[in-house]
C-alpha cells in the first residue's frame, strides 16, 4: 500500500524558514509605514503645496507589497497554525489595511485647494 504526501504540508525547517521570512517582511513593512508617515512633511513648503515626494510614492507602494508577501508566506507555511503564525497574519492584515489607506492618501487631491496651508480658499472666495 502506497501512501502519498500531502502537497500542502510544508516540512518543519521550511515552515520555520517561511515564518521567519514572513516576520522579516512584516517588520520591513512596518518600517516603510513609519518612513512614509515621516515623509508627510514633504508635501508643503512655505505654505505652497508641492505634492507628494518620490520617497512618499516609493514607501506607499513598497509597504503593501511587503505586507502581502508576509501574508502569503505565513499562509503558505502549512496547515498547522501556531500562535506566532496567527499573530503574524493579523499583523500583516492590519499593516496592509493601513498601508492601503496611505497609498490612497498619496493620490488624493490637494487638501488645501491649491492656495496655501489653511485649506480655507474655497470659504474665502
Amino acid at each position: 500500500m502506497m501512501t502519498g504526501m500531502n502537497s500542502t504540508v510544508v516540512p518543519g525547517p521550511v515552515r520555520r524558514g517561511m515564518l521567519v521570512a514572513a516576520a522579516v517582511s512584516a517588520v520591513i513593512s512596518a518600517v516603510l509605514l513609519v518612513a512614509h508617515v515621516s515623509f508627510d512633511g514633504d508635501t508643503f513648503r512655505h505654505c505652497a503645496y508641492l505634492g507628494p515626494s518620490t520617497r512618499m510614492y516609493v514607501t506607499a507602494w513598497a509597504g503593501p507589497v511587503c505586507s502581502l508577501a508576509a501574508l502569503v508566506l505565513t499562509v503558505r507555511g502549512g496547515q498547522r497554525r501556531t500562535g506566532a503564525g496567527v499573530a503574524l497574519v493579523c499583523l500583516s492584515v492590519l499593516l496592509l489595511a493601513v498601508q492601503l489607506l496611505a497609498l490612497y492618501w498619496v493620490y488624493r487631491p490637494d487638501p488645501s485647494g491649491g492656495t496655501g496651508c489653511s485649506g480655507l480658499a474655497a470659504l474665502l472666495a
